[in-house]
This record gives structure tokens, C-alpha cells and sequence, in this order.
């Protein structure tokens, strides 16, 4: 260990030390780090598998089985409040009764809170897009663990804010399966040794579970009407998709919206703000009516639950894809393409920009200034269907990333429990 580790791990150690001493009055993301245990299975004979938030975790699917068809044994750590929640009740379906698939809480980064999940360690691990945590990294090269990212993602701005230790943790990594091209050239200039490119998960993910039995209702009160689906909004952009939906509703009466902010923090603010405007708007995390009448006066869903919107956006006549009308990175557009529904999204798509040019080309999305979104609204409810009718097919050179990524990882993993 030289004076750059060194100096990792004291800073880390200090500030777990601080973490534990304070326990009590810390925010919760950082309180369920503190109670991270690992797996009870045997040294070596389980798969670490690390998605940092909700968004990695709806990545994670076709890997998780995958992994699971492949008779190996996997525990699968977030480390967001919001992420333990879906992580809950991803579980079940994961494991899909066989017990192979477990999960919890990403442990801090210093000893203290590694010292669980390597006592009984495991055979690889495995952190999907971009988490480098040198202090781990260190730890599992030492034991000669494989250390694997998978959708790898990083951006020249990200890389340029790559400190030593960011680097020197980077090139502790066994494997780097970049999600682009672009991605894979920064990985390299921050110092992986191995970088091959796997292609974007998103793509290859599977279906999703059926929303539950209470949406039936809901269908049959809105069978009538165009539905728009607004997924993902950032703050601002809730203001701006209901003026372009009050707009539409003009020209295209009865048109429904259901509208899922991103961040769970900001659902019940999104909701006071709906209350303050006089919306007829119910709640997905309300109960839900069993009959149809009950529905017939609700204009507006605000989908404020984990895990839905994929599954809801098949529900749409039109899909907004939100994020970049409000900021540069935008969200991911396949969810609703896939259903087999017309997206509009605004011009910040920096974090999709391999998916975007594929979908537009192949006419699956369209990108809309600001100012042109009523139009286009407009225009691409009466473009289509009212409702699609199925999953739809993604283009041929955005597939294949799960077969590829799971090539590159085969070799590098622990053989599967018998």
C-alpha cells in the first residue's frame, strides 16, 4: 500500500469513524449503509452484484436472470432509501423461488464496513455503469477477487473530474463492459486496464411485470380517450407537460395524462402543487378503486410509486420521455419504444446519446424543442394508434448487449452452487 492509498483510507476511515459517531441524527441513505450485512454463504462461491439507485436496479433484470439461469448464487446491494424499497420487492420475482437471489444495503467504503461482506467474501463483483470505490477495489485485487463494471458509462465531464484516486481505482478493475464507444475511450484514459464493449443493457432488458390488477379499472374508464405518459420529469418540467396537456385538451378532448416525477422525494410536493392548480388527479400510491365509475371523473395518474412506468407506459397513446427539456442528461427513451408507443423528448439526451440517433432514425421518437411541445403533441396524438398494440421490436444494432456482457463476464465468475 503506497502514500495515495494511504491517504484514501484514512480520509474514508475518518469519515466512517464521524458516519457511526453521529448515527442517530444522519439522513437515511446514509443511516441503512451503516446496517449492511452480507450474504451467509460459503468464501468465494457468490456474485456481488452492486446497482447504486432505482435506475441501476430496473437495469440489473436481464443480468439477475441471467445470472440466475446460470445456477450461481448472487446478493445484490443499492444504496438509496428508494432503492431498498424497489429492492424489496424486486426480490421475490429475482429469486423466482429458487432462494439464489438475496440483497441489502452497499456497506461504507472503509473497513469497518467491508469487514461483514468479506469475512465471508465473494467470488466476484460485479457494479453496473460507473462505481469505483477504491478503498474495495484495493481489498478485492488483494484477495484476487474479480472487480467487474458492466454498462459501463462515463462522460468527458466526469473524467475530467477524476482525481488519483478515482484513477488508481480504476485501474484495479478486472473487466470494463462500456455501454458505447465514447464511454469505453474515457474508461480507458482513466486508467482501466480492460475495456471491451458490452452495448447498453436497456436494450436487452426484459418485459415488465404487469401493472397490478387495480390499473383494469382504470382502463375501462379511460378506453375511450388518448392517454399521454410523462415519465421521469425534473422540477420545472411538471409545469411545463401540464401546459402542453391543458393545450392538447383543447384541440383533442378527454386526453389523459399520467405524469411520474423522477425523484420519490419530490412526489408529494408534485402532488401539492397538482391540489393548488385544481386538478382532478388521483395518486398510484392511494388505494384503488375496483370499478370503472369511479375513475370516469379522474383526468390525471401521478404515478408516485418504484418501479411502475416501464409497465405504465404501454398504458399511453403518446410517451414524453422528460429530462431534457429542464436539464442536459435526459432519461431513457427505450422504456416507452419498446411498448411500442410514439416518444417525444426533449433536446438534453446527453446520458441516452447512443440511443437516441437509432430511435429517431428508425422513427420510433422524436426530439422537440420547448416551444414546439403542444404542437408536437398535438400531432403525434393524431399520428397513432390509440392504443399500441404490443412490444414493439428496438433496432437491430442496439441489441445483443446482454449475450455480450455476459460472454465477457463468464470467465471472471465463481462456478455455479450445486
Amino acid at each position: 500500500m503506497d502514500a495515495l492509498d494511504l491517504s484514501y483510507l484514512a480520509a474514508v476511515s475518518l469519515a466512517g469513524a464521524g458516519v457511526r459517531a453521529c448515527a442517530r441524527g444522519l439522513p437515511e441513505g446514509w443511516r441503512v449503509r451503516l446496517q449492511a450485512v452480507a450474504p451467509d454463504l460459503p468464501a468465494g462461491a457468490w456474485v456481488w452484484l452492486h446497482a447504486v439507485s432505482v435506475g441501476e436496479l430496473l437495469l440489473a433484470d436481464g443480468l439477475v436472470g441471467r445470472l440466475r439461469e446460470s445456477g450461481r448464487r448472487l446478493h445484490v446491494t443499492t444504496g438509496t432509501p428508494a432503492g431498498l424499497d424497489l429492492l424489496a420487492r424486486r426480490l421475490p420475482a429475482w429469486a423466482a423461488g429458487t432462494g439464489q437471489v438475496s440483497g441489502g444495503a452497499f456497506p461504507l467504503d472503509d473497513p469497518d464496513g467491508l469487514e461483514a461482506f468479506l469475512s465471508r467474501e465473494p467470488g466476484a463483483f460485479v457494479a453496473l455503469e460507473t462505481e469505483l470505490w477504491p478503498n474495495l477495489l484495493r481489498v478485492l485485487e488483494a484477495r484476487s477477487i474479480p472487480r467487474c463494471v458492466v454498462n459501463g458509462r462515463l462522460t468527458e465531464k466526469s473524467l475530467g473530474r477524476g482525481g488519483p484516486w478515482l484513477r488508481r481505482a480504476a485501474s484495479r478493475l478486472s473487466l470494463v463492459a462500456a455501454r458505447d464507444e465514447a464511454s469505453a475511450g474515457a474508461f480507458h484514459r482513466l486508467g482501466a486496464p480492460r475495456v471491451e464493449l458490452g452495448g447498453n443493457l436497456k436494450a436487452d432488458l426484459p418485459p415488465p411485470a404487469p401493472l397490478h390488477a387495480g390499473w383494469e379499472a382504470l382502463r375501462r374508464a379511460w378506453a375511450p380517450f388518448p392517454v399521454l405518459v410523462a415519465g421521469n420529469t425534473l422540477e420545472g418540467e411538471e409545469d411545463l407537460i401540464l401546459s402542453a396537456w391543458e393545450a392538447a385538451r383543447e384541440v383533442v378532448p378527454g386526453l389523459r395524462l399520467i405524469l411520474a416525477p423522477r425523484q420519490p422525494r419530490r412526489f408529494r410536493a408534485v402532488a401539492a402543487a397538482f391540489s393548488a392548480r385544481g386538478l382532478r388527479f388521483r395518486q398510484a400510491s392511494s388505494s384503488w378503486a375496483g370499478d370503472a365509475s369511479s375513475w370516469t371523473a379522474v383526468d390525471l395518474l401521478l404515478l408516485d410509486t418504484l418501479g411502475e412506468l416501464p409497465a405504465a407506459y404501454g398504458e399511453g397513446t403518446l410517451a414524453l420521455v422528460a429530462g431534457g427539456w429542464r436539464s442536459e442528461g435526459g432519461h431513457n427513451p427505450l422504456e416507452p419504444v419498446r411498448a411500442g408507443v410514439l416518444t417525444l423528448l426533449g433536446p438534453g439526451f446527453a446520458n441516452f446519446d447512443d440511443l437516441v440517433p437509432p430511435l429517431r432514425e428508425a422513427g420510433r421518437l422524436r426530439v422537440v424543442p420547448e416551444p414546439e411541445l403542444t404542437a408536437a403533441v398535438i400531432e403525434g396524438l393524431a399520428s397513432v394508434p390509440l392504443r399500441p398494440s404490443g412490444e414493439a421490436a428496438i433496432p437491430a444494432s442496439l441489441a445483443g448487449a446482454l449475450d455480450r456482457t455476459m460472454a465477457l463476464l463468464e470467465p471472471l465468475l465463481p462456478p455455479p452452487l450445486r
